[in-house]
């Protein structure tokens, strides 16, 4: 390893070092810069170091928790793996997670690599990389005044897999948007996929695409999962939806969790919700593709922990008080229906912030269909944020009853001790890891319960490197 490599990732954790003890966050993306400005070629120069495999992780929806499954069911077979735990997953995040596993002489000692990236930062991050393998989870919509629609995210996908034309692209082909990404690169590929319905009353959300994309037939399914993800073909030019090369069937629900075989191997999740059977499918894919141990996959998946610093449980005054990270449209969606799962009484908190880190445009709430709210035993429906307003007209366009209150934690106190009992909090980014913050010293005020969640450590300033 040559000198100037050896002082980057040496003034790199020392940057780390300082960063967490003023407190001023995670050290989870600037330590990445440092080492980068030092010496601009220490990413290829540490990735070289990884014994077998390097895979990397990119999509909209699923990049965190499917990146968790990877590392998880990995350490359980005994290999010693790099991941981007703090989900930093831009250029300088992804050099940071190296530069934490390094040795203090720059060496680094690793079987594997799991790194999230940002869909926009492929092109950056990948040439450098050198990932054997490149899961694209799905693509939906998200941040549009950053990212821009659909096809150019995709675009930008093909264009980094075609800097590493070695490495084998494992695609979602229930998600036409991304299988079609296959057919304009020179990798190989491998699909995964579902069969069968994953739940019934899911809710659909908004498509993506609603017509062929080679000949512009409009696409006739024979049942959606939700967003455009489903069984499709297209009647005028005779594509259609290949037979996956990896796949689940039998899904079963019970008392919240989640029975599949994937491949031919019955597994037991914890899942609670049906598109974190996606998240087990596509990191299964994974590590077939990759010929990487799994025979303790079964026993990771059934006590993992879906929650991944993105929601978490907590009682405050004898109430319980669940959060949830919503970003985009579908995965609102998703989070609705999970409301709906729970019969019980419930009240609702929308937060919705317009940050950098959120996406300045929130025009994609009006994709929304809230109407599962009048389904869900909703006691009272609160909108809060910087755009709460935005969010209270959407909600009063689909004629559900709403107030407006800026200050979240007076709307928490009130509730936790007049409410319901059962509160649900849903937010964007920004404000995931301050209302995290919020109920953790309410709960710990209120001395009723301990701490569920203990892994919301990042501060927003350390975060905003994660998109």
């Amino acid at each position: 390893m040559r000198i100037r490599s050896r002082l980057a990732v040496l003034c790199a954790k020392m940057v780390c070092a300082v960063i967490r003890i003023l407190g001023k966050g995670s050290g989870s993306a600037f330590p990445g810069y440092v080492a980068r400005r030092i010496d601009p070629e220490i990413l290829s120069v540490l990735s070289g170091m990884v014994r077998k495999k390097i895979i990397a992780v990119t999509g909209t929806n699923g990049k965190t928790t499917t990146n968790s499954i990877l590392y998880h069911a990995l350490k359980a077979e005994g290999q010693k793996v790099v991941y981007n735990s703090m989900g930093a997953n831009l250029l300088d995040g992804v050099i940071s997670a190296f530069i934490q596993a390094a040795g203090k002489s720059g060496r680094l000692d690793a079987d594997y690599a799991c790194l999230e990236v940002d869909e926009m930062a492929s092109t950056g991050v990948f040439p450098g990389l050198s990932p054997n393998c490149i899961l694209l989870t799905n693509l939906f919509r998200d941040q549009l005044d950053r990212t821009g629609e659909v096809d150019l995210v995709r675009d930008r996908i093909q264009k980094a897999a075609e800097e590493v034309p070695g490495a084998v692209l494992v695609v979602n082909c229930d998600d036409i948007c991304s299988w079609t990404l296959g057919w304009g690169c020179g990798n190989p590929v491998l699909t995964y996929g579902i069969s069968e319905k994953l739940a019934e009353g899911l809710p659909g959300g908004p498509r993506e695409t609603e017509f062929c994309p080679f000949c512009g037939e409009r696409l006739v399914y024979t049942f959606f999962q939700y967003g455009q993800l489903g069984i499709y073909r297209c009647p005028g030019c005779g594509m259609e939806r290949p037979r996956p090369d990896i796949s689940a069937s039998d899904i079963f629900w019970s008392g919240g969790t989640c029975s599949i075989t994937l491949d031919g191997h019955p597994v037991r999740a914890g899942a609670r919700a049906p598109y974190n059977v996606y998240n087990i499918l596509s990191a299964y894919a994974v590590l077939c593709a990759m010929d990487a141990p799994r025979g303790h996959f079964g026993e990771t998946i059934g006590r993992f922990d879906y929650g991944n610093c993105r929601e978490g449980s907590f009682r405050i005054r004898k109430s319980r008080v669940q959060l949830y990270l919503a970003k985009n449209p579908v995965g609102f969606q998703q989070k609705l229906f999970l409301l709906l799962k729970d019969p019980e009484p419930k009240d609702v908190v929308i937060q919705i912030n317009d940050t950098r880190l959120d996406g300045e445009d929130v025009s994609w709430l009006w994709d929304v269909d809230y109407r599962v709210l009048n389904r869900a035993n909703a006691a009272t429906v609160t909108t809060g944020g910087a755009r709460g307003g935005d969010m209270e007209l959407c909600l009063k366009y689909n004629d559900i009853s709403c107030k407006y209150n800026r200050n979240l934690k007076e709307t928490v106190e009130k509730l936790t001790a007049e409410g319901s009992r059962n509160l649900y909090i849903i937010t964007n980014y920004s404000g995931l890891y301050t209302t995290n913050r919020m109920l953790q010293k309410l709960q710990e005020r209120g001395k009723d319960g301990v701490c569920h969640e203990t892994c919301y450590r990042t501060s927003v300033s350390g975060s905003v490197s994660s998109v």
